[in-house]
């Protein structure tokens, strides 16, 4: 576990994230108010991934939640880009991905 690693960065080249909601991130056991979750979706991907089973492989519309920990107001519809955001690999199929990012920039609205 200690040794998976999700290279964030070079996985957001090519692509363009737009915010479609926000929340209060909050810690599960305690309901204490971490910071914002923002919900965005990817409606941008030039990645190329190949071609696995006869199709073109894309992230396009995946959503992707990042958790700020500070209260932020982000627009909706908003181009957005994280900053200095680090993802972890979880879950028991390792299937599941926590973005954390100091803060969240809006590009373009």
């Amino acid at each position: 576990n200690q040794f998976t690693y999700f290279a964030l960065e070079e996985f957001s080249k090519g692509k363009r994230f737009m915010s479609i909601g926000q929340q209060e991130w909050k810690d599960f056991k305690t309901g204490n108010i971490l910071g914002t979750k923002v919900e965005t979706v990817i409606v941008q991907d030039k990645t190329d991934y190949g071609v696995q089973d006869g199709e073109v492989v894309s992230n396009l519309y995946e959503k992707l939640t990042i958790k700020v920990p500070k209260k932020i107001s982000v627009p909706m519809n908003v181009e957005i880009k994280m900053v200095n955001a680090v993802a972890t690999v979880y879950g028991d199929f390792r299937n599941q991905l926590s973005v954390v990012a100091d803060n969240i920039e809006v590009i373009s609205k």
